[in-house]
């Protein structure tokens, strides 16, 4: 599967703490190698982001995707609240 990230979500995460980033890029290759690890709890999402899907990243912190063809496209990242306003 590709990996492609918005630019919203490049945005987003540039501006989180590099922790944050370093937390996300591991759980990115848990994706590549399994993207419904139980780890990464992977489910499907409503409202306002129909046929996406989310990841967790950490605590509260969440990355939003949708799957076009073979292709993962990051969208968004942030916490629960940021995201679901």
């Amino acid at each position: 599967m590709k990996i492609f990230f918005h630019r919203k979500f490049t945005r987003q995460f540039k501006k989180l703490p590099k922790k944050t980033q370093e937390q996300f890029y591991q759980r990115l290759t848990i994706f590549e190698i399994d993207p419904f690890n139980p780890l990464l709890n992977n489910h499907c999402i409503h409202h306002p982001y129909e046929g996406c899907q989310s990841i967790n990243i950490s605590g509260d912190m969440r990355a939003l995707y949708e799957i076009i063809n073979d292709t993962a496209i990051f969208i968004r990242i942030g916490t629960h609240s940021e995201l679901y306003k």
